[in-house]
């Protein structure tokens, strides 16, 4: 055989999860298709035969689950696809990775692709179903009869442009007209004029780096332009005169006369106020350009410390509308990456998008489109898939539906992260200092995203903008997570700056005034890059830090520790000057002054002229309008595409997105405790919240920002939240302004509401992003200002808006505007204040936030969550009206307040009485979870069921030997693989009960440091007594399957031999989600040794409802015999799970001898303690329940459910949430 070889991966028949997918898709396209069946393509380079049958069913084929095919198994219409050459392959990697773990092969090379074999089609088909499944923007057709490496390119030099400076004027705009750049033709004059300076041509990196460092996107061009003849006209010129007066009067005071007016100034201004006048103090100002950050104090144990709290929104608007899934990805990583740079552990998010018709037909997709569907759901796939594998609980998960949104998406991600104040060092680079680049490898993908971000969208673009936009790499982004999580790497770090758009010539080129970089160190992810490429390649995962040059080894040697790569890639000197080397040749030079004059000053005329009294359709209270509603896109359940996103990692979730016994009433926003390492008890915790309305801000873009603020703020509050602790951060997304001076007026005007609503309330802006190329053709975004609000709290004074209990009595805040049609904020601060106060005080026990729908669906969407009903009398033009800042009150005892109403009392039957209509909380609910069904189901379209005859105690007793160590303190190794994520907690569940515990990455940069690494964890093994494998998505959950990476480690003969030692010597193994993968499909579970599998082997395979699933579920211990439950047997426990791939699969052969050997350990059960064996209790639909199992011997145990996660005080909105604790049991078992 040759050293290169092609195969054919096919999914045995239930296994097969992506075949029915992409029927479902390609059936609403051409509805003749009666069968699609996708094959997993590995191209392989570099393997010899006895290397690939080492490796084949080790990494690409699951015995399980998998068929072999070398040869192309299609016998009908197909075509091939694969991932455009330069796009990150995640597949290929660990398939990579693999290989090298196995066979000391460094050289070979994967490629993956996909076979997609029709039924029932034409030719002329094909056409159609090419056009949807391939995204010329990342994939290809692949040719399946070559089979070669594609040829690496030779770098292009680096050419000088001549006779640039020479041009006169019409040479000037035709060489700016074929060059399509971002920046403006007067910006190239001016860079024309500094290179006659220089007395030189410009080289080609030198213009890209400047049309790089100067777009809008890297240097908010829009946003700094200097506004001129600034005009208000009609009914809201008063109340606009009045607001940009008092603007005005604070720049006097703050002494800003002489600086320019501008968007960026108006946006900036209240905090600049407010810092001034001391109400501000909690802001940290720095040098470093990373996230918005405050000063707060950290309650936990029973001291208190001060902590740096940081958050920060970002969008990826262009590159998901082109890329979903790439874009989305990395708009998560994007918005990590900057309080990550701050040193900070980012522990909690949100993610708010906005779509047109999500369930409109395929056939009205706009040409140079892609389906909007489309879209929503792989932007969905990203998103989540990068979070969940970096470990991010986002517990915050809403698409606002609006038309305006054709013309471009919205995609929005809102972290926040935590330091200790004394972990961060920051001083000013000195000349001489070493800036090291650390983390991903760079490529051609990512060229242009900056510059292409800044451009409006045309029908060309989908199929032009390729290199724009990356595929992200969660997994190594973790690895950086994990090394700033070490107090000893960040004080060495003088000052640090992330790598986004722009690459090195953005993130090195702002992090000191004069620089040299050296290209050539650059870590490739495959030659023939040239040095503009280098220069500029936005490459996600990376960091750049300057450390002092005496640190720069020991710092390098912490990042190895931590399986990176790292390099010193520049020196700061003091020449004035960035300046970039690459073969020899200077092909950067510029001076620091002409860097920072952002190019020409830019000047515009504005003018509001558009500005509407907000009309709302006044709709009668009827059943049929109230379930109608319920119905509407923007009203209705987001259920299944929230479970979506791991919304428990990190063991801080105070509140799950969804609550009540049932799971149904969504959450007002997100709410963490500071992730504190080692802590007990932690009593801080960060809230955070958004508030935008597209419809009001359409028709007054005054009105909507103000109103914006206030619904960020009233969810804060509603949470438990002290509204004067909150800091605010923007996000502006709006047409292509170009230069109409009404277009302009519509972000000025959105802003002036801002303004004023942060004056009145007191609260300040502290950051933001503004992303100004919202058009496409004649459609445009509707103006769009999204308020986020993130304040430090308590976690006693935490509450959710589910009904609690019968007899509480129903209170209604109704917000009444001033006559401006601003918002009443003095009434509003009033009820803010009562609130807060009456929470502390134990009387208020739920609150909810009014919007569309009014009284009335905020009420329904409250009794979902525990089908408590109420009975309520109201003032019938407020229970369908969308009044924000209207707030319904839950409370225990009487209340006394100004403007609160009671209006009626939680009873506890099943049915909403509102105005004597009675509705069935049932019907309502039905109502309201069926719109999205179809798009992001929330039941599996099939279930399996298996069951047992359990009524003879079967159960073999197995007489678990016990045996009395007498170890004061056990120790536990939980090995850290590529991709593991939940390893922090797993630790300090076992040190909150005694034991010594440890953890090791594995290093396997080259073959060296991998042996090395194997000897270490061997070692580890040897001197603990439990061994804990995490969770995590190993290796990405790559190639196509779940543990791959880690059963190659484990089936590693060292590796093996120490396991088994340690079972020998009466040591225990626990794996949890992930590591329950790993234990399945190496053989210690169900077998307890490590062993290769048959096609009859028991596995974990894809969720039936064919995606990943964050919620809580009921497990009950049906069976004791292990250290590890005993004493638990017949206790139930409320547990968080998140996986993709939980499904307990075997035959019923299989399944009835572990029961009969006693090995199925705990099984989920539906609320009345019955088995449960679907959606919603059993969400994966393991067979016969089956959560978790144990070895024969017992000492062995396996589970998907994720106790780790919970301490007291966490997950407040489940009521039956409890602590699972087996890691007492694990730790007592060696005392």
């Amino acid at each position: 055989m040759s050293n290169n070889k092609r195969i054919f991966v096919e999914k045995r028949g239930i296994f097969d999860v992506e075949s029915p997918k992409i029927f479902d898709e390609v059936k609403a396209v051409v509805p003749a298709v009666q069968s699609v069946k996708v094959y997993n393509v590995y191209d392989i380079f570099n393997l010899n035969d006895g290397e690939f049958e080492k490796v084949v069913n080790n990494t690409f084929v699951d015995p399980v689950t998998d068929i072999l095919h070398t040869e192309n198994p299609a016998k009908s219409i197909h075509f091939g696809m694969e991932f455009l050459p330069g796009q990150y392959d995640q597949r290929a990697d660990s398939a990579q990775q693999c290989i090298a773990l196995l066979t000391e092969n460094e050289k070979s090379k994967v490629r993956s692709g996909k076979l997609i074999e029709f039924e029932g089609v034409s030719e002329a088909d094909l056409v159609k179903i090419k056009d949807l499944l391939i995204n010329k923007v990342e994939s290809q057709e692949k040719d399946l009869s070559i089979l070669d490496i594609p040829a690496e390119e030779t770098p292009s030099k680096v050419i000088i442009h001549e006779n640039f400076i020479n041009f006169n004027d019409a040479e000037l705009e035709s060489f700016y007209n074929d060059h399509g750049f971002a920046l403006g033709l007067d910006d190239l004059k001016f860079i024309q004029e500094y290179f006659k300076t220089e007395e030189r041509n410009p080289t080609e990196t030198e213009l890209k780096v400047l049309d790089t460092y100067w777009s809008d996107h890297c240097r908010h061009t829009t946003f700094e332009t200097e506004l001129s003849d600034i005009q208000f006209e009609g009914k809201f010129k008063h109340t606009l005169e009045t607001i940009f007066n008092d603007y005005i009067e604070k720049r006097k005071f703050l002494g800003r006369e002489l600086k320019p007016i501008s968007l960026m100034d108006l946006a900036t201004v209240c905090g600049k106020y407010f810092h001034k006048t001391g109400n501000l103090e909690n802001l940290v100002i720095s040098d470093e350009i990373n996230a918005c950050t405050i000063q707060i104090e950290a309650e936990y144990d029973g001291k208190k410390e001060p902590w740096y709290l940081l958050f920060k929104n970002e969008t990826h608007n262009h590159p998901t509308e082109i890329e979903p899934f790439g874009g989305a990805s990395t708009c998560l990583g994007g918005a990590i990456r900057d309080p990550l740079s701050g040193r900070s552990f980012v522990f909690q998010a949100m993610r708010l998008t906005g779509a047109a018709d999500v369930l409109e037909s395929v056939d009205k997709t706009l040409p140079g489109k892609l389906p909007q569907k489309t879209i929503t759901k792989q932007a969905a796939n990203g998103y989540s898939s990068y979070g969940n594998q970096i470990g991010l609980a986002t517990t915050m998960v809403s698409e606002i539906y609006d038309e305006g949104y054709k013309a471009k998406r919205m995609e929005v991600g809102f972290v926040t992260g935590a330091v200790p104040v004394d972990w961060v060092r920051r001083e000013k680079p000195a000349s001489g200092d070493s800036i090291i680049i650390l983390g991903g490898a760079t490529g051609r993908d990512g060229v242009g995203g900056a510059s292409g971000s800044s451009k409006e969208q045309d029908e060309t673009s989908i199929h032009t903008m390729s290199s724009e936009v990356q595929k992200g790499n969660a997994v190594e982004e973790r690895k950086i997570q994990r090394l700033f999580r070490n107090p000893e790497v960040t004080k060495l770090i003088k000052k640090s700056n992330d790598f986004g758009a722009g690459g090195v010539s953005v993130a090195i080129g702002e992090i000191a005034d004069s620089l040299e970089v050296n290209l050539d160190v650059l870590p490739l992810k495959y030659e023939g890059l040239n040095g503009t490429e280098l220069a500029i390649s936005e490459s996600q995962e990376r960091m750049a830090v300057v450390v002092d040059p005496q640190d720069k080894e020991k710092f390098i040697k912490f990042c190895e520790a931590e399986n990176i790569v790292a390099v010193e890639v520049a020196k700061v000197t003091d020449s004035g000057r960035m300046q970039m080397f690459w073969k020899g040749d200077k092909i950067v030079d510029l001076s620091r002054a002409f860097l920072d004059t952002n190019g020409c000053s830019k000047s515009q005329e504005v003018k509001i002229t558009h500005l509407e009294e907000v009309k709302e359709e006044t709709k009668a209270f009827t059943a049929e309008n109230f379930l109608n509603i319920l119905k509407d896109k923007n009203v209705a359940s987001q259920k299944g595409l929230l479970e979506m996103f791991d919304s428990s990692i990190g063991a801080t979730t105070v509140a799950m997105p969804l609550g009540g016994k049932y799971q149904q009433t969504l959450m007002e926003g997100s709410v963490q405790t500071l992730p504190i390492l080692g802590a007990k008890d932690i009593k801080t915790v960060s809230l955070a919240s958004w508030g935008f309305d597209a419809e009001i801000s359409k028709q007054n873009s005054l009105l909507g920002s103000s109103y914006a603020v206030v619904e960020s703020v009233a969810k804060i509050v509603a949470m438990g939240g002290d509204y004067k602790n909150i800091r605010l951060s923007f996000q502006e997304y709006f047409e292509k302004l170009g230069q109409n001076p009404e277009k302009w007026g519509k972000p000025l005007a959105s802003l002036l509401g801002a303004y004023d609503a942060q004056i009145n309330l007191g609260l300040a802006a502290i950051g933001g992003k503004d992303s100004m190329s919202g058009t496409y053709q004649d459609l445009n975004v509707p103006p769009t200002l999204i308020s986020f609000a993130c304040a430090n709290g308590d976690k006693e004074n935490i509450i959710s808006p589910e009904l609690k209990n019968a007899g509480n009595k129903l209170y209604f805040f109704n917000h009444v505007a001033q006559e401006s049609g601003l918002p009443n904020y003095d009434a509003l601060k009033e009820v803010f204040e009562f609130i807060f106060e009456n929470i502390k005080a134990g009387k208020i026990v739920s609150v909810k936030t009014v919007k569309e729908g009014g009284l009335a669906v905020a009420l329904a969407k409250m009794s979902f969550g525990n089908r408590l009903g109420a009975e309520i009398n109201a003032d019938e033009n407020v229970l369908l009206a969308k009044n924000i800042g209207s707030l319904i009150i839950e409370a225990k005892e009487e209340l006394s307040a100004v403007n609160l109403q009671l209006i009626g009392k939680v009873v506890d039957d099943e049915i909403l009485s509102i105005n004597n209509f009675k509705f069935q909380i049932s019907n309502l609910e039905s109502s309201f979870t069926g719109t999205f069904e179809n798009l992001f189901p929330t039941v599996e379209k099939e279930k399996i069921t298996v069951e047992i005859d359990a009524k003879h105690n079967s159960v073999n007793p197995r007489n678990i030997i016990i045996k009395k160590h007498g170890i004061a303190q056990p120790k536990v190794f939980a090995p850290v693989f590529p991709g593991t994520n939940c390893e922090y907690d797993t630790l300090n569940a076992f040190q909150k009960e005694g034991a010594v515990v440890s953890s090791l990455p594995l290093i396997n940069i080259n073959h060296q440091l991998l042996d090395e690494s194997i000897d270490a964890w061997v070692e580890e093994i040897r001197t603990s007594q439990i061994l804990a494998f995490s969770g995590g998505f190993s290796a990405g959950d790559e190639p196509d399957g779940s543990a791959k990476f880690i059963v190659n480690v484990l089936k590693n003969e060292k590796m093996k031999n120490a396991v088994h030692e340690l079972l020998d010597r009466d040591g225990m193994i626990i794996g949890i989600c992930n590591g329950f993968q790993a234990l399945v499909k190496s053989g210690l579970l169900p077998y307890g040794r490590i062993k290769d599998l048959d096609e009859n082997s028991p596995t974990l395979a894809h969720n039936a409802i064919r995606r990943h699933i964050s919620q809580m579920v009921t497990v009950k211990v049906v069976n004791d015999e292990s250290p590890w439950l005993k004493g638990m047997k017949d206790q139930t426990f409320t547990i968080p799970i998140s996986h993709g791939e939980g499904r307990f699969m075997a035959s019923e052969e299989e399944i009835r001898k572990l029961y009969e050997n006693g090995q199925i350990a705990t099984q989920y059960i539906d609320l009345d303690g019955n088995i449960a064996h679907g959606m919603p209790f059993n969400p994966n639909n393991s067979l016969f329940g089956i959560e978790g199992i144990t070895s024969p011997c017992g000492k062995i145990y396996g589970r998907m459910g994720h106790p780790e996660r919970f301490a007291e005080g966490l997950m407040k909105n489940i009521p039956t949430a409890n602590y699972h604790n087996i890691f007492k049991n694990g730790v007592e078992y060696f005392k």
